[in-house]
């Protein structure tokens, strides 16, 4: 491969792992990796000057903002840092320096952890935040005001009140080792995929084009710097310009500190080493920045990069040990996690004894069997990782992982839907791993609707194995539930109130409570319409489920793995024993209306409809609700507070009607008392 070969190769394998990385937030290779392929085109391009491009990404940052967000375009550039992985490199920096500033004694630097997360900038006008966005290309950014201001450590308005009327703040967005740890935790129990590492968990987390979800991550920000000219506003040092940070309240990194010269950058960069597995947060190394200003101003920039700052990388962290076990957990929606177990070993500032093997599929794509040598990395600082085995030191007895077939918790069947990656423990009304979940599901306001049956009150019954399945539920007594914190005899007698009258319910209710995997509310008011009676779902085939509108096969599978496992079946009796009842059949929706098949579309506040009482009238004429606004969509009923699906339903040209309009449609349809029957309905 000659040069032109293999720059060509390089720039292309780069920005491929940067859309991966940047835009997708899913890396195909280690930090360590990648920066050995950019230091190479560094390399090559220093070396062959002529063959030098404008497209190369050593001339840009990052790569390009997702086309959901608006475009800002960076008053001054933000651009990435220059890396550094040896003594001798920070030596050429700091030469660098001293000689570009004429200066003979020692240079005075800030020296800062080099967060891992994500680069924003933050414009206030005036004291007050109004612009959030992304680095984008170093160019033009992304424009995430809005998921910025979920967070809480984002100030609304700046405190103290010496600010500059216009001012640009810059940081890093990140996750807290600990907050990361409990959101992948978190996504495990929901049978979701896990975030690779803080940094992806916090990207992926702040470009959600709904800032709701953005909110739900524990979310942090850490300012590092402003953009801004000379002013007179504007101090000497570095160092003073995180102190107004701070005192305008902006987190920031206490471990920054100032130092003099090469000796004091080396030191820095060794104590923040020893004490970089303690830290709060995940960093990949350090960051040197000229202190004084003006010199910074007079150093300037290369293409991409200043030459007044450089970053000091960590090195990869791996450790060779041995798989001394591969066991199975059961998480409490009862996915079902492969475990190995390691040969205790240090890494990373830690010692790790086991490595999550995420799923079946990822086992076998790695060959990873009892016995193996394998490579293992704190992947993100975080999450130990098996990396890679090493086939050359595989003992002749080495053991295949095989996925159990029954639950190692509660014996009950495994299961795996086709498409899915995540087998499943089948027992979820019994199964000890999954009862907190089950439990709390089955008390939802949309299932049995059990009022004052909260998650700190479930946890407690769970744990003090009072409550061991549902049906538990309907055993209480006021001894043991006096026995538990914070619940007086008033609480008490309440929530057996509020259990006794659950008992009454509809035979959709009942099955969207049972927390079969792919049936939701519609699909439990389908199958109670179609069935009719409870035992008639339970012993129907796959076939006659097939029968039942929007039940594909991948549901069909999920129930009758549910209905076959006689630990639920065994938990349904006793739920009926205990007195829970329903009427047998749903009432057939009119099929012979206008508006049967048309699809409805509810949003913001009804005067006097509730959201389930507009769905079941709409539901009995013949039409159907769904939750997002689309060209298939017929009529979009606005309340008050209505938000972007009446936005999106105007831009669309759709038919938007309101309560009034609602009742006018649906009259022709229903019998006359259906209107005041459904106001009144639960």
């Amino acid at each position: 491969m000659n040069v032109n070969e293999r720059l060509a190769f390089l720039r292309g394998e780069i920005e491929r792992h940067n859309v991966c990385y940047y835009v997708r937030d899913a890396p195909l290779i280690s930090d360590a990796e990648y920066d050995r392929l950019f230091a190479e085109l560094q390399a090559l391009e220093a070396d062959h000057p002529e063959l030098a491009s404008a497209s190369s990404p050593t001339q840009r940052v990052g790569a390009a903002p997702l086309a959901e967000f608006a475009p800002v375009a960076h008053a001054r550039p933000m651009l990435s840092l220059n890396n550094a992985f040896s003594d001798e490199e920070i030596a050429a920096f700091d030469r660098r320096v001293r000689e570009a500033l004429a200066v003979d004694g020692d240079v005075a630097y800030s020296a800062e952890p080099k967060f891992d997360g994500l680069a924003v900038a933050l414009l206030y006008e005036n004291g007050v935040f109004v612009r959030g966005a992304t680095r984008g290309d170093g160019a033009i950014g992304e424009d995430i005001t809005a998921n910025l201001r979920t967070l809480r450590t984002v100030p609304l308005h700046l405190l103290g009140a010496r600010w500059p009327e216009t001012i640009e703040v810059r940081g890093e967005v990140l996750m807290l080792r600990a907050d990361f740890l409990r959101l992948n935790e978190r996504q495990r129990e929901l049978g979701e995929k896990e975030f690779v590492n803080p940094r992806n968990a916090a990207a992926g987390s702040l470009r959600q084009l709904d800032p709701r979800v953005t909110a739900q991550r524990p979310l942090r920000f850490f300012a590092y710097g402003i953009a801004a000219d000379d002013g007179p506003f504007l101090p000497r040092a570095h160092c003073t310009v995180l102190q107004w940070l701070a005192d305008w309240g902006f987190p920031v990194a206490r471990e920054q500190r100032r130092v003099s010269g090469l000796a004091g950058l080396l030191a820095y960069y060794r104590e923040i080493g020893e004490r970089r597995a303690a830290l709060a947060y995940a960093i990949d190394g350090v960051v040197y920045k000229v202190d004084d200003l003006r010199a910074q101003q007079q150093l300037g920039f290369a293409s991409r990069a200043p030459r007044f700052a450089i970053a000091h990388k960590f090195p990869a962290e791996e450790a060779i040990t041995e798989i001394l076990e591969i066991s199975v957990q059961v998480g409490r929606t009862g996915a079902l996690t492969p475990v190995a177990r390691l040969a205790p070993v240090f890494v990373g500032g830690v010692t790790v004894s086991n490595a999550t093997l995420h799923n079946a599929d990822e086992v076998q794509r790695k060959d990873l069997r009892v016995g193996d040598t394998v490579v293992v990395r704190r992947a993100g600082d975080v999450i130990p990782e098996v990396v890679r085995v090493l086939a050359e030191k595989r003992p002749r007895n080495a053991a295949e992982f095989v996925m159990p077939q029954s639950c190692p918790v509660c014996g009950s069947c495994i299961v795996r839907a086709e498409g899915e990656a995540v087998a499943r423990c089948s027992g979820g009304l019994f199964c000890p791993a999954q009862r907190k979940q089950a439990v709390l599901h089955f008390a939802s306001r949309r299932a049995m609707n059990i009022d004052g049956l909260g998650e700190r009150l479930v946890e407690q019954l769970v744990e003090a194995s009072i409550v061991r399945t549902p049906a538990d539920l309907y055993r209480l007594a006021p001894p043991a539930l006096a026995a538990l914190e914070r619940m007086a005899e008033k609480s008490a007698n309440n929530l057996l109130t509020a259990i006794e009258n659950s008992k009454r319910t509809t035979l959709a209710r009942f099955i969207y409570a049972l927390g079969m995997r792919n049936v939701g509310e519609a699909t439990a008011r389908d199958l109670a319409r179609h069935f009719g009676r409870l035992q008639a779902l339970l012993a129907a085939d796959e076939a006659q489920l097939l029968r039942v509108p929007e039940v594909g096969p991948t549901v069909a599978q999920c129930i009758r793995q549910f209905c076959r496992e006689a630990h639920n079946l065994e938990v349904i009796r006793e739920l009926q024993e205990a007195g829970v009842t329903w009427d047998d059949s749903l009432p057939a929706p009119h099929t012979d209306t206008a508006l049967a098949g048309k699809v409805f579309v509810l949003t913001g506040t009804l005067p006097s409809l509730t959201r389930e009482a507009a769905r079941q009238m709409i539901e009995a004429a013949g039409g159907k609700v769904s939750s997002s606004v689309s060209k298939k969509t017929d009529f979009v009923v606005a309340g008050g507070e209505a938000g972007s699906k009446l936005s999106k339903a105007e831009s669309l040209g759709l038919t938007v009607i309101d309560e009034s309009g609602l009742r006018q449609l649906l009259a022709p349809a229903l019998p006359a008392s259906s209107a005041e029957e459904e106001r009144c309905s639960p």
